[in-house]
């Protein structure tokens, strides 16, 4: 099984993107979470850093620029998604995968304690 480090930048990315509001709280992940098309075109105008900013799990032993580096997508690569943060959680949380489950979970708490306020 694969194991991963958490991805401290895409946390960052994450709680600015939260606390700037650009998040959206309700949709459907399985039609909205980023396909392999829209990551490609992503990557056609961003960097290898930006594209990691969008995923909270770093695949230990993988080879960086990779796609295979990064794990647990969050947003559709423009806004946080609730439903995204919920799926980092339940999937971490179902590998045991526990540092990950937790800081999906931290900002999950973060997105619904700033959404209280809108």
């Amino acid at each position: 099984m694969a194991r991963y480090a958490v991805n401290d930048a895409a946390v960052t990315h994450a709680r600015r993107l939260i606390d700037g509001r650009q998040y959206v709280l309700d949709s459907d992940w399985a039609e909205v979470q980023p396909r392999a098309e829209a990551e490609n075109a992503y990557l056609e105008r961003h960097s290898w850093d930006d594209y990691a900013a969008w995923h909270l799990g770093l695949t230990e032993g993988t080879n960086e620029h990779t796609k295979a580096r990064y794990a647990f997508v969050y947003g559709d690569l423009r806004r946080v998604h609730r439903s995204g943060l919920i799926a980092c959680v339940y999937r971490a949380s179902e590998w045991r995968h526990k540092a990950v489950e937790l800081a999906a979970h931290d900002l999950l708490q973060r997105l619904d304690e700033v959404a209280r306020t809108d």
